[in-house]
């Protein structure tokens, strides 16, 4: 896609930028054309992160490749989530965004139609090769642009009780098919244990279930955005899930809560489709089982399939505001390709790196304590993370995400239809788009 087609499918009508997230509302896309802004001599960037313990990650740099090239990086430690991406556009808007900037992958196109977050292809499309392909497209926005480095990821698998699978005869299963005999096949041998719960207060679960069977969210075409949320793909996967809550094949409670970590810690729930983090997860929610789980891969639409979603993850921006654009690249490059690096990043952070390298190396030699009997623990996870699909995301995300923790909340509670709940998404998220002056194909 060329400058002026990146140009114009971010352009909107509004004339002021609006710092409320989802509101973005900024004249034009990226910033492939700006001049760097390098300067000679000693360069200092600031950083704004959440990760705990990037500070002494960071120091690596200060005191290595950074110390040879003049380029200090200083931490600033910032809240995760919507309250971060509302702190960076206000701090855009006044010019005073900082070099670095941490954002999840969901977030970037709502940071880039703010003109907020530098095109650093031309300073890091060589590391492309380090990653999964699913992975790096979430940086570049489906364009030869690249407005991020991939740093972590979540890619998505199946997580069962061992002992009580054994204990009920059941198997893990390989197709959604089999999981939804699974389910219905533990209910008659125990009508008081769930499978798992179909939970409503975490859109990126939701999400990473529909980018596994193929869903494709926000697309473009031309200088204009498509909006697909109720697609084919993504409606498969609310009517299955639908249609396992309203018979009481699952459980319809949501994650997070005193009754779900109960349920976990008790065996009244013996499943979790969760992600790679799970394990950390686990360890507070359910301490007395630990040893008992077990990990496999999603299962699969087909038996032919081979895929897996994403849930969570994030990445290291340059924004458009700094002055020295080029090492900040340098330093994004660094800190998420670098053996040293990554190896403090999974020691100090506790991150699953979006390095395909890093995944068999370092702190993922040896399984997470929580599950010592699962020795292939990050074998298979980095397996399963070459088969990330790729996700699309839009410039307000915030708006579907917000729009699927009510309408299926309350699905999901009254046990009522989840395609008409995924039809509410997709028209709020539309008329959104529309009231900030994007240009939605119908």
């Amino acid at each position: 896609m060329s400058n002026t087609q990146r140009r114009r499918l971010f352009k909107v009508a509004a004339s002021a930028v609006a710092v409320t997230l989802g509101a973005t509302a900024l004249a034009a896309c990226g910033s492939s054309d700006d001049d760097s802004g390098a300067q000679s001599g000693p360069v200092s960037l600031t950083y704004w992160t959440w990760t705990p313990g990037m500070d002494k990650v960071v120091d690596l740099w200060n005191k290595g490749p950074g110390k040879k090239d003049q380029i200090t990086v200083t931490v600033k430690k910032q809240a995760s989530g919507d309250t971060l991406v509302t702190k960076i556009l206000t701090a855009h808007k006044a010019g005073k965004a900082p070099d670095l900037v941490q954002a999840e992958y969901q977030a970037l196109p709502t940071l880039v139609s703010n003109d907020a977050l530098a095109d650093i292809a031309k300073n890091v499309g060589d590391v492309k090769g380090k990653f999964a392909d699913g992975v790096w497209q979430q940086t570049t926005l489906g364009t030869d642009a690249v407005y991020a480095v991939p740093q972590d990821i979540g890619p998505m698998m199946f997580y069962y009780r061992e002992d009580l699978f054994k204990e009920y005869g059941l198997t893990a299963p390989t197709t959604w098919e089999q999981f939804a005999q699974t389910a219905r096949a533990l209910k008659k041998k125990s009508p008081e244990t769930d499978l798992t719960t179909f939970s409503a207060n975490d859109s990126g679960l939701f999400a990473g279930l529909a980018q596994q069977a193929g869903a494709k969210w926000w697309t473009t075409a031309g200088d204009k955005w498509q909006v697909g949320i109720n697609d084919a793909a993504t409606k498969k996967v609310a009517d299955f899930w639908g249609g396992l809550v309203k018979e009481g094949a699952v459980d319809n409670q949501p994650m997070y809560t005193p009754a779900w970590n109960k349920a976990l810690n008790t065996g009244k729930q013996i499943a979790w489709v969760s992600a790679v983090w799970a394990p950390g997860t686990l360890t507070t929610a359910a301490p007395d089982t630990k040893g008992k789980w077990a990990m496999a891969p999603l299962p699969q639409w087909s038996q032919t399939d081979n895929v897996t979603g994403s849930w969570g993850g994030s990445s290291t921006a340059v924004t458009t505001d700094s002055k020295n654009k080029d090492a900040a690249a340098k330093f994004a490059a660094w800190l998420n390709t670098d053996g040293d690096a990554l190896n403090a990043l999974a020691k100090e952070s506790g991150i699953y790196p979006a390095s395909s390298s890093a995944q068999l190396s370092g702190a993922f030699i040896n399984p997470p304590e929580y599950f010592s009997n699962q020795a292939d623990f990050y074998t298979t996870a980095a397996k399963i993370a070459k088969t990330t699909a790729p996700s699309a995301w839009g410039p307000n995300v915030n708006v579907a995400y917000t729009t699927f923790k009510d309408a299926f909340g309350a699905a999901a509670k009254d046990k009522s239809d989840f395609s008409a709940a995924l039809d509410k998404m997709q028209a709020d998220t539309v008329a959104d788009m529309k009231k900030q002056g994007f240009e939605v194909s119908e």
